[in-house]
């Protein structure tokens, strides 16, 4: 079921700006995000979903405002501090962003590696747990081109799982997938928020993913530089009066 209204926040966003060469991508953006809720930043293209995303895990210096992630304000964090918050979260890229010349399994070790003193044993098993919590236990020993793209997402997630984070952020997890590969990926991240507790912060325009595994949302608009609704993207499909919302979650083309 769905994170309580009296979660803890994980994620405390306070009007956040970004803005590249005098450019404003968008500004006045804040938000909560609570534990154990799959929270979607959703929008349509350039809108600047993956651009907030790379501000709350630290890549990018907001141009306004504050990030806290855990606890920590991730914008005013310098070397060691700075690595072990980054160190509590986990990212999935577009692509799954894999290691072509290694295993799966040597993926996942990748950041027991960098993070751990784990012997190779204790590195091996720790993969093989993980690939198997994303369905791939047989394809420990595959290299990322002996797999498919829907393969490869899920090998994404097991790495980025490798140091047990209490949060997951995923860039467009469900871009380049055939529906049917989209619905098996959306249920398994619906299924590890609830067996495991972990917080999900999903960036995607795919309409049938938002509403199959958001329990709440926020989205951007490229027009108005910044968020334009926040909640249960259902209740938003259903009773949003703001026309771009509507048009979205509608799939009608505005006038």
């Amino acid at each position: 079921m769905p994170a309580s209204q009296e979660a803890e926040a994980v994620i405390r966003v306070r009007d956040l700006a970004a803005r590249f060469d005098g450019r404003t991508v968008f500004e006045h953006v804040s938000f909560d995000v609570r534990r154990g809720e799959v929270f979607v930043i959703l929008g349509g293209s350039g809108c600047g979903k993956s651009t907030l995303l790379k501000h709350i895990i630290g890549l990018y210096q907001p141009a306004e405002g504050s990030i806290e992630v855990l606890g920590e304000r991730i914008e005013a964090l310098e070397g060691a501090a700075r690595q072990a918050l980054l160190r509590r979260i986990g990212v999935m890229w577009q692509s799954g962003a894999l290691f072509g010349s290694s295993t799966l399994a040597e993926n996942v070790e990748v950041p027991l590696e960098e993070h751990t003193g784990l012997p190779a044993e204790a590195r091996a098993l720790v993969a093989r747990v993980k690939l198997g919590l994303v369905g791939l236990s047989d394809a420990a020993l595959r290299l990322p081109a002996e797999i498919s793209g829907g393969m490869a997402k899920r090998a994404g997630i097991a790495r980025a799982m490798a140091l047990d984070p209490p949060i997951l952020f995923l860039d467009e997890p469900s871009a380049g997938l055939d529906p049917i590969t989209s619905a098996g990926l959306d249920a398994l991240i619906t299924q590890l928020a609830r067996d495991l507790g972990t917080t999900f912060v999903v960036v995607t325009h795919e309409l049938q993913s938002i509403l199959a595994i958001g329990d709440r949302c926020i989205m951007l608009d490229k027009e108005a530089k910044g968020m334009i609704a926040e909640g249960d993207p259902r209740r938003l499909r259903d009773e949003s009066q703001n026309p771009v919302v509507r048009a979205f979650f509608r799939r009608e083309v505005m006038a």
